[in-house]
């Protein structure tokens, strides 16, 4: 009786696994695909917005091969060094898609309402929080907040002239409770006295520190508070292309 359990169980979890195994296999979610699809669907998909693409993988991978191959036909044996060449052309092939991954993110979601957090995506996790529309208008100008070692960031999207409006009335709402913590306002855009979207990131981390970590705790306690006084503001989302999948390929994991 124990063994015809045990087959059935063993069926079962068998079972299990080719379902599985065929759910990641037509899913659309990147979690659920591999290193070597995420790199494949990476590619593509950036192509279609950036042409030159090809030609930039073109010269990482034939760029690294024949400089070492030209080495090793000097230093012999020439074999090893079409090995390392291959290695090498590998790391330039990632870093390049990497690169262009975010270039073109920019390219895609430039313009439309939330598509700051294609740049705030590529914080450091460890060390930035952010909420998505902390408020908006009706004419969808929408801010965002940062929270990290350069106090609050306050990041508006939108017509310049209304988001001002609202960032300035933000501003002196997270004043009121940040209690000397700075509180800095950035409007996204190309004009004069605005940040570009493919800019935000470092302009972000580039600000002056003034915050250890241990003191963020308290200043996301004070913004819960300001928070709950007003209803979450809806902004527009939709999936976000990112390359956590080719940095992970990269660092080897």
């Amino acid at each position: 009786m124990a063994s015809e359990k045990a087959k059935a169980l063993a069926q079962q979890q068998k079972a299990e696994r080719k379902a599985e195994k065929l759910r990641k296999k037509n899913s659309d979610d990147p979690r659920d695909w591999g290193r070597v699809r995420q790199i494949i669907e990476a590619y593509k998909r950036t192509s279609e917005l950036d042409p030159q693409l090809k030609w930039w993988t073109l010269v990482a991978v034939a760029g690294p091969i024949l400089l070492f191959v030209g080495i090793g036909v000097w230093l012999q044996p020439w074999w090893l060094w079409l090995i390392t060449g291959l290695l090498v052309a590998l790391v330039a092939c990632l870093y390049v898609l990497t690169w262009r991954v975010k270039k073109a993110n920019f390219k895609r979601y430039e313009g439309q309402a939330g598509s700051s957090e294609v740049a705030f995506q590529l914080l450091n996790k460890r060390k930035f929080t952010y909420e998505i529309g902390i408020t908006a208008t009706r004419q969808m100008d929408v801010v965002h907040r940062v929270l990290g070692a350069p106090g609050i960031v306050l990041v508006g999207e939108g017509n310049p002239s209304r988001t001002r409006a609202l960032l300035a009335t933000e501003t002196k709402k997270h004043e009121q409770v940040a209690y000397g913590v700075p509180v800095t306002s950035v409007l996204v855009g190309k004009d004069q006295g605005q940040v570009s979207l493919d800019a935000l990131q470092k302009h972000i981390e580039k600000l002056p520190k003034s915050l250890q970590p241990h003191q963020l705790t308290e200043v996301k306690q004070r913004l819960k508070a300001l928070d709950a006084m007003r209803p979450k503001i809806p902004v527009p989302r939709g999936p976000m292309p990112s390359t956590k999948g080719i940095n992970r390929a990269m660092r080897g994991r």
